[in-house]
């Protein structure tokens, strides 16, 4: 027997997974409660019930989309490498690949600052994203490295990341722009170890 919870996590999901749709093919502005609420099967007011308003669905849908790009595995090819400067080259060309996918574009990157605000799109990216960015500069950087360089690395990492991905989003060949920036991005990392040795 369904108890109420499960009939609430059923509805929600069920939300969430029209909302993604939509808002990854139409666009946030193009797409209504109205529309989401229909194609879930509800009524507008079932879905208002779960999400205060659009834009709460939306930062929602957004942020689900991000932890499936950090949950999405790596090709093979990249899990065998073992310097840890091609692993980080090799993990950010995954995301600029994976947030090039038009759907997860128009959600992250295009829609994402506009909807939910810059600030709040950097907490979200952070928030998913930071913990892993740090864990891999500290691994190539080695056991001696200090955190305060660790984590000013990190950031500036996930701040070239974020501008790359923004630049690819606009690109007409987005895939063949993710490769030279992660080409790029390795080339700055090997002067990152060698000020690390000197």
């Amino acid at each position: 027997m369904v108890n109420q919870a499960q009939r609430r996590e059923a509805t929600i999901a069920a939300i969430l997974h029209v909302a993604r749709a939509l808002f990854g093919k139409r666009g946030f502005a193009a797409t209504s409660i109205d529309r989401i609420a229909a194609e879930s099967g509800l009524a507008k007011g079932a879905v208002y019930h779960h999400f205060a308003s659009k834009e709460a669905l939306f930062t929602a849908v957004l942020e689900a989309v991000q932890a499936d790009v950090a949950k999405s595995p790596v090709p093979a090819s990249a899990a065998r490498l073992t310097d840890p400067l091609d692993q980080i080259a090799a993990g950010v060309l995954h995301y600029l690949l994976a947030t090039n996918e038009p759907h997860t574009r128009r959600i992250l990157l295009i829609d994402g600052p506009t909807v939910v605000g810059w600030q709040k799109w950097r907490e979200i990216d952070a928030r998913i994203f930071g913990a892993g960015a740090k864990a891999a500069i500290a691994h190539a950087l080695g056991a001696g490295a200090k955190a305060a360089r660790v984590d000013a690395i990190a950031h500036l990492l996930m701040g070239s990341v974020t501008e790359a991905a923004l630049v690819c989003a606009s690109s007409p060949r987005p895939n063949v722009q993710a490769r030279a920036f992660a080409a790029e991005l390795r080339a700055m990392l090997e002067g990152v170890r060698a000020a690390e040795v000197s």
